[in-house]
């Protein structure tokens, strides 16, 4: 699908704009027409119309071993937040409900598969999920970063392949990660969910 030039704008525009960090990728994913693997429709519907807000003071509240506690902490460390949308952009989330559940997930990714937020750590969690199939518009990325993050990171070259090799494992060893609901699982261990995932 052909990107949307006027909603590739209207991104841009918006992310100067706005508060809601997940309008901007849920815009952004309309503009490049990023869609949902047909095949994997009926194991998204568990979370159609799910992002209930994440409270990141409360996860740090947390033992340090839970998932909730770990992730607060990631998101702290690499001055990140939770995506929200508003509720105008709540009606095209609705619609593509991958671009949504991957938003907001991407993050915990991070967490669950032990990769940092450099080029090696980012091409590790877009190797597993173009692995695990979730979109064709993922697969194009990771040629893509596959041939840049080495250009734009010589120096961390050896962990940029290594990590590509990892993710892709962990994507063919793991259960369908979009669906599983993170959120009513905060207070149990990151290593038992990982075990129940398939990412040991």
């Amino acid at each position: 699908m052909k990107p949307d030039i006027k909603s590739f704008f209207q991104v841009i525009k918006l992310a100067k704009n706005t508060d809601y960090l997940g309008d901007v990728a849920i815009l952004k994913a309309e503009a490049f027409g990023v869609k949902l693997n047909p095949k994997l429709e009926s194991k998204m519907r568990s979370v159609v119309g799910y992002h209930p807000k994440i409270d990141l003071e409360k996860l740090s509240q947390l033992p340090p071993e839970t998932l909730g506690y770990q992730y607060a902490q990631h998101m702290k460390i690499n001055n990140l937040q939770p995506f929200e949308i508003s509720p105008e952009v709540s009606r095209i989330a609705e619609k593509n409900v991958f671009s949504l559940r991957y938003s907001i997930t991407h993050d915990l990714f991070h967490v669950l598969l032990d990769f940092d937020t450099s080029y090696a750590g980012e091409i590790g969690v877009l190797a597993f999920a173009a692995e695990q199939n979730y979109s064709r518009t993922l697969k194009l990325s990771l040629v893509m970063a596959r041939l840049l993050y080495p250009i734009l990171a010589p120096q961390q070259i050896p962990q940029i392949f290594a990590n590509l090799r990892r993710g892709r494992e962990f994507g063919k060893t793991a259960q369908f990660l979009l669906s599983y609901r993170f959120e009513e699982n905060w207070e149990r261990p990151l290593t038992e969910i990982k075990a129940e995932l398939g990412l040991v």
